[in-house]
């Protein structure tokens, strides 16, 4: 079951069925939706993967997912999940370009790889990030990822794949 975790202005709380229109509203906000995935779907797509977040990733324990809320207003997006593409953990995140430019972005990547870490018991995470995204890979490599490889895509553009391993000193904590 996805855990609620607490940030200094975040929640990160699984989903609610009344999060449908604000989810969909995220992803189809081309601004947002063009780093994640393959890209901008469809309303109806959108709708769909809303459903699955209730009828397979939490009914079958799949991996956490939460909806982001900033004084109670979904904000966001996460996830942690295995994925074969980076052979471990993926941290995956989103906001909503009114929530970008206040560290609100650091302060979701770092409770997720620290719930990785703390959580899961993980030695490392991993993110994927366009190479164009450079918002992200700034974000990413200022809380301690590095870069390790890149995976040209079928379009020709490059994503990065970066890496994130515990500190081990942390790991008596």
């Amino acid at each position: 079951m996805t855990p609620v975790l607490r940030t200094e202005r975040l929640l990160l709380a699984p989903y609610t069925p009344a999060d449908e229109e604000a989810f969909v509203a995220l992803f189809q906000d081309t601004r947002v939706s063009r780093w994640m995935g393959d890209g901008p779907s469809s309303e109806d797509e959108d709708r769909a993967l809303f459903g699955r977040v209730f009828s397979k990733v939490y009914a079958d324990n799949l991996f956490d997912v939460w909806a982001v809320r900033r004084d109670g207003r979904l904000v966001g997006h996460a996830e942690i999940k295995r994925t074969d593409e980076v052979e471990g953990h993926e941290v995956i995140y989103a906001l909503a370009p009114e929530a970008w430019g206040a560290g609100l972005g650091t302060e979701i990547a770092e409770a997720i790889v620290a719930y990785g870490f703390d959580t899961l018991g993980l030695t490392e995470v991993h993110a994927t990030v366009a190479d164009a995204n450079t918002a992200s890979l700034v974000l990413l490599e200022r809380i301690g990822f590095t870069h390790v490889r890149d995976v040209r895509e079928d379009d020709g553009s490059t994503t990065h794949v970066l890496t994130r391993r515990r500190d081990p000193v942390a790991r008596g904590r």
